[in-house]
């Protein structure tokens, strides 16, 4: 056994790790085409599929919550990450650049720290409620994600109401916000939490009917049939036959996601935080985690309702056609069968192998193993980046959802651009606002589109 212990023993930890996992890897996949030739694994495929066939819909379902649960954690961050740079460079300053490339990974750290800090319930305190609050708050931002439309066919669940329940589940944020300030036992989250539950009300009723014209020019109030209608070129978004809804719209999510200059339910220029004074640790992360998924719901919303949803700004059929370019069908990878398994096994260790020696020959001061880890992280980008453009001339829904996150993480950029720029208003112009302004804009709005629209069918009898 000496053979093989002594030079595991010298290897680097890194070595320690890659080497077991190619191994393992070696290993797995002899085992896997042993099993494809015996018709071991053909045979449990076809159990797999007829299983999820007879259970599909609740197949479905799982799959929707847990991919839109694991989506809203690397969305958090990502916009905690834009935040911090952003504002950062509009300051004049440099930023977070010291963990990770660029800083990358300084919003997950942050993350960490939230959730390695104690958590604390204050004596007196309801424990239950004051732990339930914050639960509350970030599902009522996560399950809203449900009925958004990513791209053509990605959508959790395509309700013929989805906007109905999008603002339904939406306004369950005021109710996480007032548990939490009531049940802190703390006078000052007391009144945060109503001051909180003031402003998401108020800024409801705009937020509600200024898609009201929107939903008169659809005909529908499905998210996914709102974008379908809205396909073609950029002049058909709503956003240019609804500008002033668009407006009122944005001005009240503005207020709806707590952001500046409307973050009156925080307010941490004051001596205390609002309804969240007497929260630390996870169940205080789980407050503001809403919050930044929040921004991006909001734009999600806005671009799904103004902004043709997954539809780029171009219709590129007709450019297409001009110049008489086809695009090639996809790649059937199943018509390879067993040739494909035989690629992964030899071709491309074959690949690393010669990139590897390659590297080693280039510069002399690297070791093997340096060598090995490099090729094999320039191949897997390689291979990444050709996959990724593979699916993107092949498959329409991976060219919507990137038109898609390119809209709502241009919104989200604006919505920290307004952070680092605007003053925080006072209350009573916040309240004035959105009664005396917003809700009659939004109600003059809705009569004329009707209006319009009456027009438009008596003149065209």
């Amino acid at each position: 056994m000496s053979v093989i212990t002594r030079p595991f023993q010298r290897m680097t930890l890194a070595g320690k790790i890659i080497v077991p996992l190619l191994l393992l890897g070696l290993i797995l996949t002899v085992l896997l085409l042993v099993g494809w030739e015996m018709g071991i694994v053909p045979a449990l495929i076809n159990l797999v599929v007829d299983v999820v066939s007879s259970n599909i819909d609740i197949i479905r379902f799982i799959l929707a919550a847990t991919a839109i649960l694991l989506f809203t954690v690397p969305t958090a961050f990502v916009i905690i990450f834009m935040e911090m740079k952003v504002i950062a460079f509009l300051a004049g300053r440099i930023g977070p650049n010291r963990i990770g490339p660029w800083g990358t990974l300084s919003s997950a750290i942050h993350g960490f720290k939230v959730l390695a800090k104690e958590d604390y319930t204050p004596t007196g305190a309801d424990g239950v409620v004051f732990t339930v609050a914050p639960i509350i708050t970030y599902l009522s931002a996560v399950l809203t994600l449900l009925v958004i439309p990513f791209a053509p066919g990605l959508v959790g669940f395509d309700m013929n109401i989805g906007l109905l329940y999008f603002f339904a589940v939406s306004g369950l944020t005021v109710v996480g916000l007032m548990m939490g300030g009531w049940s802190s036992f703390n006078k000052y989250s007391l009144l945060g939490g109503l001051r909180s539950a003031a402003q998401i009300v108020s800024y409801e009723l705009p937020l509600v009917l200024a898609p009201v014209g929107v939903i008169m020019l659809a005909g529908t109030l499905s998210l996914n049939g709102i974008v379908q209608h809205q396909s073609g070129w950029f002049w058909n978004w709503y956003v240019f036959q609804q500008p002033l809804a668009f407006l009122v719209f944005f001005i009240a999510a503005t207020a709806e996601g707590n952001r500046t200059p409307f973050d009156l339910t925080e307010a941490d220029s004051e001596i205390v935080a609002g309804f969240a004074t007497e929260y630390s640790g996870m169940r205080f992360g789980f407050f503001f985690f809403a919050e930044y998924v929040g921004v991006f719901v909001l734009s999600a919303l806005t671009v799904v309702l103004f902004f043709g949803g997954w539809n780029s700004p171009i219709d590129p059929r007709p450019i297409l056609d001009f110049f008489h370019i086809t695009i090639a069908p996809s790649l059937d990878l199943a018509s390879l069968d067993i040739w494909l398994l035989w690629g992964l096994i030899f071709g491309v260790p074959l690949v690393i192998g010669v990139l590897t020696f390659a590297l080693w020959t280039f510069n002399s001061s690297w070791g093997f193993l340096k060598s090995l880890v490099v090729a094999f992280v320039l191949f897997n980008v390689f291979a990444m980046s050709v996959t990724i453009i593979w699916a993107f001339l092949s498959f329409e829904v991976v060219v919507g959802l990137f038109w898609f996150l390119v809209k709502c993480f241009t919104f989200a950029f604006i919505f920290v651009w307004m952070r680092g720029t605007l003053p925080r208003v006072r209350i009573d112009q916040l309240m004035g606002f959105a009664w005396k302004w917003l809700v009659e804009i939004s109600l003059l709005n809705a009569f004329v589109t009707a209006g319009a629209i009456l027009l438009v069918q008596e003149l065209a009898r």
